[in-house]
């Protein structure tokens, strides 16, 4: 019985073709990549929320002015939305604070000063 070699001939020249090597690779999960991206992602997602929640309080502040300057416009709803306010901007930056002391003790453990 006779055996039979197949090959495949590519269509790069022959000195390309021996210098083309593919390899795949595995993405590891890094713990430490992730914790840092993590602790970034919420530092900057609480910072923003803080300054629109401020934004919010501030609003709502003005319409304290408006009703207090002329009783006869009545805005009802505006003094919860105020505490409300400045209670979700208080548990915010609160978030920031405490996600950026993480990340810098994080940092200053690895760096072991």
């Amino acid at each position: 019985m006779k055996t039979q070699k197949v090959t495949h001939q590519s269509s790069l020249p022959s000195n390309t073709r021996n210098k083309l090597v593919l390899r795949r690779t595995r993405k590891r999960f890094n713990p430490k990549v992730f914790i840092d991206r993590t602790i970034e992602t919420t530092a900057i997602a609480s910072l923003l929320l803080t300054g629109f929640l401020g934004v919010g309080a501030m609003a709502c502040w003005g319409l304290e002015i408006i009703e207090t300057n002329n009783p006869n416009i009545i805005i009802s709803g505006w003094e919860y939305q105020k505490n409300r306010s400045l209670g979700a901007m208080l548990v915010s930056f609160s978030a920031f604070l405490g996600s950026s002391l993480v990340g810098a003790s994080f940092s200053i453990h690895r760096d072991k000063f």
